[in-house]
Parts: structure tokens; sequence; C-alpha cells
């Protein structure tokens, strides 16, 4: 909302003084935290609620205002406790169990091209939920390819043609995290490989698949953080929004 516009709603009583300010400043301090309501504007999503660590109250408080204000909102690393509190203001939150994240409303944006997400095994899916359903949410048609590790390589060269269909690929891998390195050679598209914390003890709850993403010998792999479904769904959507607006 530009300044102008501000200024006049206030005049017209419109708006109240306090909303102005925070309309202005573009966050609104709740004494645990700042909402940041301007973050949509800036980079095309409102800002996501990072559930881990916080109480259900305040992810309550935070939901409640950031839904007042775009109608759409996410809770990632969320769990039952949360849900309900914010079930409680708003009904038509949605709780997803393995992926725990919180939503309600999406992206009205819709991309034409689609997204891919691959996992490596089932015990990989939790992450790679968090990366398909938050993909999913920010306006991505997702295409869901799952249990094709390297272990098993005639499953994954059986989807050669579908993977190669997607306008970006985020690969979701533990154990020795080969994926990610196998998929960046196969297609002509951005790869985003997520290591996860499953596997045995030498894979040091992911530091192993983070270290051999890290150094892949497929040019132009991505990587992001151990477990990181929602940061790699968040970096394919802005690929995917530059490709929109560009």
């Amino acid at each position: 909302m530009k300044l102008q516009d501000i200024l006049t709603k206030v005049q017209a009583g419109e708006l109240s003084v306090q909303d102005a300010e925070s309309a202005i400043r573009g966050f609104e301090d709740i004494g645990f935290g700042k909402v940041d309501y301007a973050r949509e504007s800036r980079t095309g999503y409102p800002e996501v609620i990072f559930g881990q660590g916080k109480t259900p109250e305040q992810v309550q408080a935070i939901f409640a205002r950031l839904y007042e204000k775009h109608g759409k909102v996410m809770v990632t690393r969320a769990d039952w406790l949360m849900a309900d509190r914010v079930m409680e203001i708003v009904p038509d939150a949605v709780y997803d169990e393995m992926s725990r994240l919180l939503t309600v409303g999406s992206c009205e944006r819709r991309f034409s091209g689609k997204l891919a997400v691959l996992s490596a095994g089932t015990a990989d899916l939790p992450v790679a939920e968090e990366a398909a359903k938050t993909a999913e949410w920010m306006g991505n048609d997702v295409d869901r390819i799952y249990d094709v590790g390297v272990a098993g390589i005639d499953r994954l060269l059986a989807q050669r043609e579908r993977i190669r269909e997607a306008s970006v690929v985020i690969v979701v891998a533990g154990m020795e995290g080969a994926l990610g390195s196998v998929i960046g050679g196969l297609v002509r598209r951005p790869v985003i490989a997520v290591p996860t914390s499953v596997g045995y003890g030498a894979h040091f709850s992911g530091l192993t698949p983070l270290l051999s993403m890290l150094t892949s010998c497929s040019a132009g792999v991505t990587v992001v953080n151990i477990d990181n479904g929602f940061g790699a769904a968040f970096a394919a959507s802005m690929i995917q929004q530059a490709i929109l607006e560009g």
C-alpha cells in the first residue's frame, strides 16, 4: 500500500493510527516477535512461520495476523498442538502430519512449468513432502517421483522422460546422497539437492550426503541444508517466478 493511500484511509477513518504505523513500517512488533507484513511485496511470498521452538500460543498469534493481512499462511515444523490452536481461530487451516506443514490458502499465481520432486527412498518422504507441499502452496504444479534411489537404478531410469519434462527438479536423498549427482547428469534444468538425516552411523545425521552433494561432479547442482525441503521448494519457486516474470 502506498503512503498516500495509507494517509487517505487514516483521514477517512478507515484505518487506525496503529495499523497505519504498521503499514508504513512494514512490520508489527507483538512483543515476542515482529511480524513482517511487507515480505510478500519484496519477495513475492508472505512470511512463513518456522514453528519449531515456538509455543502454540505464539504460532497462533502470528498466524492470525498473517492470515488477516494475506489470506494465506504456512507454518513449517508444526505439530498437532500448534494445529489445534490455529484451527480455533482459522477452522479452514490444514495440518499434514508427514510434512509437518500447517497451511491455509495458497498462492493465486500458478506457474506454467512443472516442478518435479524426487525421493531416493520411502524414509525420505517427510522431507520430500515438505518440499512438494510447500511448492504447491507457492503456486507450482508438482510431479512426485518417489523411491527412485540409485540402489535400484532401473526404477530411476524408467522415469527419465518424466523427470526431463520438469522446469526445476528437487532431489531428496539420505545415505550417501548419490541421487543428486545422477539427476544432475541427466537433465538440462536446475537441480536442487536436499540431503536428509536418514542413514547409518557414518552418515553422521545428514553430514555425509550434504558433503557428497556439495562436491558433486555434476555441474550446476545446488544444495540446501540437511532436511530443508522448505528451502528447496522456496528456491525452486523463485526460479519459477523469475521465468514467469522474465
